[in-house]
């Protein structure tokens, strides 16, 4: 019997749209980064792209349990002494919602080339409007 291993040209992508509103983020994180890889496919090849396009919408929307709210923080350096910024999740939702489901997918799949240009396939948007009608993106049931 011979393994089978998938060919990124011969893979056929979906478009899927998962909706954020009063759902945990790492639910939504975790939902959308096994679409974008694939591992929902019995096709399923760890280093070949073989997932699908993720829309998420309603980001603003998104809810954290606990008190990461306030607690959470996001480091970034940028490469210069003294260089070091932090921001709490508030502050984050106010200035750019989007990253706080983007930041977290980001984090769920792999840190190489392969994880880069499957990252490329995830839209994160506020509020419910999208440009991606066209692609007839099929609604996502998290589970």
């Amino acid at each position: 019997m011979k393994t089978f291993s998938a060919k990124a040209e011969e893979v056929e992508r979906k478009w899927w749209i998962i909706d954020a509103q009063d759902k945990i983020l790492g639910e939504v994180a975790v939902n959308a980064a096994n679409l974008l890889r694939g591992k929902n496919k019995p096709i399923f090849t760890s280093h070949v792209d073989t997932g699908d396009f993720v829309v998420v919408i309603n980001a603003e929307k998104v809810r954290l349990s606990g008190k990461k709210e306030t607690d959470k923080t996001y480091t970034s350096h940028s490469g210069f002494v003294g260089g070091q910024k932090t921001t709490n999740v508030e502050r984050v939702r106010q200035k750019h919602p989007e990253l706080l489901v983007e930041k977290a997918v980001r984090g769920m799949i792999p840190h190489n080339p392969l994880g880069r240009s499957i990252y490329t396939k995830l839209k994160v948007y506020k509020g419910t409007a999208h440009p991606h009608e066209a692609q007839n993106p099929q609604p996502y049931a998290l589970v």
